[in-house]
């Protein structure tokens, strides 16, 4: 497996997607300024309502995607990486399910 994992990152999508995705109904998150460890079991999908992130993917330290308040987030799934975030954060979230359940 020598394809790297990537964050995607969708600047300022149209209401008309995020209406489509139904983001206003996924479970939100937030957390402070601060350093974080994270492992992705899942993929996520976010969108920020606010704040601001650099993820350096793990044994990284100049490498990193930067994405804030407005953005669509895609994280894969097997992903380890530090979130230094420098803006508190609130967003909207899902996690892909492994199963292909339709809702």
């Amino acid at each position: 497996m020598a394809e790297s994992l990537r964050i995607t990152v969708e600047r300022n999508p149209s209401d008309a997607r995020l209406s489509e995705l139904n983001i206003k109904c996924w479970p939100k998150w937030g957390c402070s300024p601060g350093k974080y460890q994270l492992k992705f079991d899942a993929e996520e999908t976010c969108y920020l309502l606010k704040g601001k992130v650099k993820a350096y993917p793990k044994g990284s330290e100049s490498e990193y995607v930067e994405f804030g308040a407005g953005d669509l987030v895609v994280i894969p799934r097997g992903l380890s990486c530090t979130w230094d975030v420098s803006v508190a954060i609130d967003k909207h979230y899902k996690f892909e399910s492994s199963s292909s359940s339709s809702s």
